[in-house]
C-alpha cells in the first residue's frame, strides 16, 4: 500500500514521504498513516474540557494546576493536565486532591458557560457532515464519508483543519481518533492526549487491540472485567484466541459483542440524534381560573412532572419557561434562568414567581411550564457555601421519588396540593 505524503498538523503542509519534521514550520506533529486518507468515522473529544475553557478566559491559570470541583460535593469533576501528573483524576475526593496537589486553583464548575462552548463545538462538527452523533457535552462521533467533494479533501485533512479552527477561533483543543468503525475511533482519540490525532486502520486492527487489557472495550467495566478475568481473558488477545461459540456459553450475546469488538469488528452506524430542546408539560382546565391560589398548586403539579421526567432523561435544566393561554386564547409566555436544577421545588419557586406577575391581568384556560438549556445530570443543584437547603432539599425529593416508584405518583403530595383544586382537562 503506498503511504501518502504526510501533512503538518500545525500549518497543514504536505511533506515527503520519508519526512519526520513539517520542511515549513519545522512541526513534529506530521498526520501519516498508509490507510489515512481511506478512513472516516472519527471521534472528536475536548480536551480537558471544562479545565481548558476556565484557562481560556482566565490566562491567569494557564501554567497553574486547575482543578474543576469541590463544593459540598467534594469530588473533581475534572482537571488540568498540569495537575494530572500530579496524580489528580476526575471523581476523586477533593481532600486527597488537594493532597496530592495543594498548589491547585479550584473553580466551581460553571456548567451554563461550558454548555455554551460546547454547541459551539458540536456546531463547528455540523459543517463537516450532518452525520453527528453527540456522546457528551463535550465528545461525538462523526461519519465523514463522500465529503471529499463537499471540502475538497479526505476527512483526515479535513479533521486536521477542523482541529486548528477550534483552537484559534475557542480557544480550547480537542483529539481526534480516525478510524473505519466507532470502536476504534474512540480509542484512538484517548491515546495521544491533548492535542492527539490518531489513526488507526484495519490492517494493524488487530495486532493494535492484541496485548491491550480487556478493559479498553467499549462496556467491560470492573464486574465484567472480574468476570472475563475469572474465565480467563485478561488480554483481548485472549478474547481473539477464543471461539465465538465459547464466550456466548459464558457471557451469553455479550460474549458475541466482545467477540466481535476484540477483532475490531464494529458494525454500529454513527446515529444522528436530534437534541433534546426541552422539556415541558400542560394541563387546560375546565373553568377559566385567575388567582395564584387556584392556579399555583396545578403549577406545583406540572413541576414535579416536568422534574420527574427530567431525572429519567438523566438531565437538568437552567431555563424556565411558562405559557399561560387566557380566555381570549392569547398565549402568553414569560422566562427566566436559574443554576441548573432537576429539582421540582426550585422549578416551581421561578415558575411561580413569573406566574404571580401575571396574576389579576387576565382569567387563563391553560398553564405550561417548559425546561430549556438543557445540560447532563451531573450539572445538576451544586451547592455552595451559602446555600445550606439545598442538600436537604434533594434528600426530601429524592425520598418523595422513592414512595412514588413504589406507590404510584399519587400516593403522596405536598401540601400546597391538598386544597381544593380546579379539575384540568387530561
Amino acid at each position: 500500500m503506498t503511504r501518502p505524503a504526510p501533512i503538518c498538523r500545525d500549518c497543514l503542509t504536505p511533506g515527503p514521504p520519508d519526512a519526520t519534521r513539517c520542511p515549513q514550520c519545522g512541526s513534529p506533529r506530521l498526520l501519516a498513516h498508509p490507510e489515512r486518507d481511506e478512513l472516516a468515522i472519527a471521534h472528536i473529544d475536548c480536551d480537558a474540557f471544562y479545565a481548558a475553557v476556565e484557562k481560556r478566559d482566565n490566562p491567569e491559570l494557564h501554567a497553574r494546576p486547575l482543578i474543576i470541583g469541590g463544593g459540598r460535593r467534594g469530588v473533581v469533576s475534572t482537571c488540568c493536565y498540569i495537575a494530572r501528573t500530579y496524580g489528580v483524576r476526575s471523581a476523586m475526593p477533593m481532600f486527597q486532591a488537594l493532597k496530592l496537589c495543594p498548589k491547585a486553583v479550584v473553580i466551581a464548575p460553571d456548567m451554563r458557560k461550558y454548555a455554551q462552548v460546547g454547541r459551539q463545538v458540536r456546531d463547528k462538527m455540523l459543517e463537516l457532515t450532518p452525520l453527528v452523533e453527540p456522546v457528551s457535552i463535550d465528545e461525538a462521533f462523526l461519519d465523514l464519508s463522500g465529503t471529499q467533494i463537499l471540502h475538497g479533501a479526505s476527512p483526515a485533512l479535513t479533521l486536521a483543519r477542523f482541529a486548528l479552527e477550534v483552537q484559534s477561533q475557542l480557544g480550547i483543543s480537542v483529539s481526534i481518533g480516525l478510524s473505519y468503525c466507532k470502536f476504534l475511533a474512540k480509542v484512538a482519540s484517548d491515546f495521544d492526549k491533548p492535542r492527539g490525532f490518531t489513526i488507526l486502520g484495519r490492517a494493524e486492527a488487530q495486532t493494535f487491540l492484541k496485548s491491550k487489557d480487556v478493559s479498553l472495550i467499549w462496556g467491560v467495566g470492573k464486574v465484567t472485567q472480574a468476570r472475563l478475568q475469572k474465565a480467563g481473558y485478561t488480554t483481548i488477545g485472549d478474547l481473539q484466541n477464543a471461539e465465538p461459540r465459547d464466550l456466548a456459553k459464558v457471557f451469553g450475546d455479550e460474549g458475541l459483542r466482545l467477540a466481535r469488538l476484540a477483532r475490531g469488528e464494529d458494525n454500529r452506524r454513527v446515529h444522528i440524534e436530534h437534541e433534546t430542546k426541552g422539556i415541558s408539560a400542560e394541563t387546560t382546565f375546565f373553568q377559566d381560573l385567575s388567582t395564584d391560589a387556584e392556579i399555583a398548586p396545578i403549577l406545583l403539579k406540572l413541576c414535579e412532572r416536568v422534574a420527574l421526567r427530567l431525572k429519567k432523561a438523566e438531565l437538568c435544566g437552567a431555563g424556565i419557561t411558562l405559557k399561560l393561554k387566557t380566555r381570549e386564547f392569547q398565549l402568553k409566555t414569560r422566562a427566566t434562568t436559574l443554576p441548573p436544577t432537576q429539582l421540582s421545588t426550585r422549578i416551581f419557586n421561578a415558575a411561580r414567581h413569573l406566574l404571580q406577575a401575571e396574576i389579576g391581568a387576565h382569567h387563563y384556560r391553560l398553564i405550561g411550564i417548559g425546561i430549556t438549556h438543557l445540560l447532563p445530570a451531573d450539572a445538576a443543584d451544586h451547592a455552595d457555601l451559602i446555600d445550606h437547603n439545598l442538600p436537604r432539599e434533594k434528600a426530601r425529593e429524592a425520598a418523595l421519588d422513592q414512595l412514588r416508584a413504589k406507590f404510584g405518583q399519587g400516593s403522596i403530595s405536598r401540601g400546597l396540593t391538598f386544597t381544593p383544586q380546579p379539575k384540568t382537562k387530561p
